[in-house]
């Protein structure tokens, strides 16, 4: 039975932060909000927890799973990026964004796109994220959550509850996030826009 923890989403209560990032190191599977979706997210090496939100999502490596970043300097440990791309990437985050970029040593292998060594970044424009990735002190494997079937993503946390309380261990509700998912942004040679989401591709003249 899934966890359920009611957090504000401009003032998190820190107690209840720190419970929800114990479930992620303890294994967990965690649904929570960011300022575009709800999210299933779990600790960066965590195989199993890995594959439960695959299967979750009934979907392959081939869709990129997204590391979700406290802040940018964080983001650097984890992709290759140079100097043009840091400024563009500072322009940009936090923001509804997920930055395809090369991977660096630090990121698992399981966890890459299986041709292209790469993986999905970000910085979420949200306190409740952004405090559960603080309390973590490491970034958060996730992917949007969309099930299979649906059209849309989950947003409402206790239909979240109701369909998953048996699939993961815990429920962030955060409020209404809305259903538009963030805007996909391919740097891995030049710029190129994959999916126009919630964020503005005009900031990198798209």
């Amino acid at each position: 039975m899934a966890q359920f923890f009611m957090i504000h989403p401009d003032n998190p209560q820190q107690r209840l932060i720190r419970e929800a990032a114990n479930i992620l190191r303890n294994g967990g599977v965690v649904v929570y909000p960011t300022d575009s979706c709800y999210a299933l997210g779990c600790m960066l090496g965590d195989k199993k927890a890995m594959e439960r939100i695959l299967a979750i999502r009934q979907i392959e490596l081939k869709h990129h799973l997204t590391l979700v970043c406290h802040n940018l300097s964080e983001l650097a440990n984890y992709a290759r990026v140079d100097n043009s791309q840091f400024r563009q990437l500072k322009a940009a985050t936090p923001g509804s964004y997920t930055f395809i970029l090369q991977a660096t040593k630090e990121v698992p292998r399981r966890t890459l796109h299986p041709k292209r060594a790469t993986i999905g970044l970000r910085v979420p424009d949200h306190k409740v994220a952004l405090a559960l990735l603080e309390e973590l002190g490491e970034p958060i494997l996730s992917c949007t959550l969309l099930l299979p079937g649906d059209e849309e993503a989950l947003t409402d946390p206790y239909e979240i509850r109701e369909r998953l309380e048996h699939t993961v261990d815990a429920v962030i509700d955060g409020g209404w996030c809305g259903t538009e998912p963030t805007t996909v942004i391919d740097m891995t040679d030049g710029v190129e826009l994959l999916r126009q989401g919630k964020g503005d591709a005009a900031i990198f003249g798209l």
